[in-house]
C-alpha cells in the first residue's frame, strides 16, 4: 500500500510532464490502463506506448493540477486537470477522475473517468 508521499512524489512527475518516466517508475510490468469503459491496455511496454502515442497527437499536454487525491489503503483516487494542446494551437481542459489499484509501491490497476464531451477543440 503506497503512502502519501509516495503517491505526492507520483504526482510530482506527472506535473512535471514527466508522464513516460511516470509511468514507468511507478507501474508494475503487468499494470493495466483503461480510458471510461474502452477496453484496457495491459503491459508496462503497452502503457508506454499508448503514452508516447497520446502525446505526439498533441502539441503539447500539461498538467495544470492535480486538484486534490485520496489514499485509502491500495487505493488511490487522483482529480487530475489536463491542458490540451493541438497542433494547430487549439485547445481544450480535461478534468479527469484516476481510479488505481496500487501493489505495494506501484500501480497495478488505474482506470479513467471523465466526460468524453470535453474534448472538443476550441
Amino acid at each position: 500500500m503506497p503512502s502519501r508521499e509516495h503517491v505526492e512524489s507520483f504526482i510530482a512527475l506527472v506535473v512535471q510532464g514527466k508522464y513516460v518516466e511516470a509511468i514507468q517508475e511507478f507501474y508494475t510490468e503487468d499494470a493495466s490502463m483503461q480510458e471510461n469503459l474502452e477496453p484496457p491496455r495491459t503491459g508496462l511496454q503497452a502503457l508506454v506506448a499508448g503514452e508516447e502515442k497520446a502525446l505526439a497527437a498533441f502539441k503539447e499536454i500539461r498538467t495544470v493540477a492535480a486538484k486534490s487525491f485520496l489514499v485509502d489503503g491500495d487505493r488511490v483516487a487522483i482529480n487530475w486537470l489536463f491542458e490540451m494542446v493541438a497542433h494547430d494551437g487549439r485547445s481544450f481542459q480535461l478534468d479527469e477522475i484516476a481510479y488505481q489499484l496500487w501493489r505495494g509501491d506501484k500501480i497495478s490497476e488505474e482506470r479513467f473517468y471523465y466526460d468524453p464531451g470535453q474534448r472538443k477543440l476550441a
